[in-house]
């Protein structure tokens, strides 16, 4: 799948369902048929949605992990904690489950963002402070990340 282009504002209803917006239901069109999966994010308060096939990628390189190992069991069960396979009905909506709601904080207005081949769902005054804290230190993390001069490493 490509990279998901566009930030959108969206409410979601008292029975937790968000009704994605006709421009990221137009870039999912290829695998809206496939379903998703519907997970908790490790760093942030916040979702994350997966087509099926950038799932079953991901669950790939879980697979290859030692379940001998402690410290890989632990993740693998903290990784997969919440997670839900979802669908977008034929009204174009996605039920959020009640448990990963409250993980996330969301109340009614939610900012969902492409996170290049997946989709984090916000609560929207969460998201903005995100966004807030992550500006005073972007231009160091952008060096840092991007700024490679070797071409195996960062963008030109």
């Amino acid at each position: 799948m490509n990279s998901l282009i566009g930030t959108y504002d969206c409410k979601v209803d008292a029975k937790g369902r968000l009704m994605l917006p006709s421009g990221m239901k137009k870039q999912l069109a290829p695998v809206l048929q496939s379903g998703f999966v519907l997970r908790r994010s490790v760093f942030q308060p916040c979702l994350e949605l997966y087509p099926m096939d950038e799932w079953e990628t991901m669950m790939q390189k879980v697979n290859k992990l030692n379940r001998f190992k402690k410290k890989n069991n632990d993740f693998i069960r903290r990784f997969s904690a919440g997670a839900r396979m979802v669908e977008v009905d034929a009204s174009g909506r996605l039920l959020i489950p009640k448990d990963l709601i409250v993980f996330a904080g969301i109340l009614k207005n939610i900012v969902i963002s492409p996170a290049v081949n997946i989709i984090e769902i916000w609560d929207k005054e969460k998201y903005e402070q995100a966004i807030d804290d992550a500006t005073l230190d972007f231009a160091d993390l952008a060096e840092e990340v991007m700024g490679q001069d070797d071409d195996d490493h960062g963008v030109s």
